[in-house]
């Protein structure tokens, strides 16, 4: 399985709720950059994935198990690596640290995503440049 991928954020005011915490539903945000950013990595660009092959990838499951607060302007980290997959999903395992990829622990979660093929919403199998990453 591919390594873990790690993503920088910061905590901006729009992330926070009258609290001065994030909000929880930005935290889900945050993961989803993450994966999107590993994608862009090995070389999976989605808008051109949907127009030149006509596949998706949309989340079909998802929990997450928040630990910490992050706070505003705090430095988080994201992570993300594959915990599995099949021929049209695949499983992620995803970590949201403050003080970088091995401090503290603030989210941890599960997402499976599944690749579609975008006019029916039918699954369909993983482009194959995501298949040879997938592999490795």
């Amino acid at each position: 399985m591919p390594v873990r991928f790690t993503w920088p954020v910061r905590v901006y005011w729009e992330d926070t709720d009258g609290q001065g915490v994030v909000y929880y539903a930005n935290y889900l945000k945050f993961m989803e950059r993450c994966r999107t950013e590993w994608l862009r990595s090995i070389g999976v660009d989605q808008v051109r994935l949907r127009a030149e092959q006509g596949l998706i990838f949309v989340i079909v499951s998802l929990e997450a198990d928040y630990r910490r607060p992050a706070r505003l302007d705090d430095e988080l980290t994201v992570t993300c690596e594959i915990e599995g997959h099949g021929r049209a999903t695949f499983t992620f395992r995803q970590e949201i640290f403050r003080g970088g990829d091995r401090g503290e622990l603030l989210v941890s979660g599960r997402t499976r995503a599944a690749c579609l093929e975008a006019q029916s919403m039918k699954p369909k199998a993983f482009p194959s440049v995501l298949v040879k990453e997938l592999e490795q």
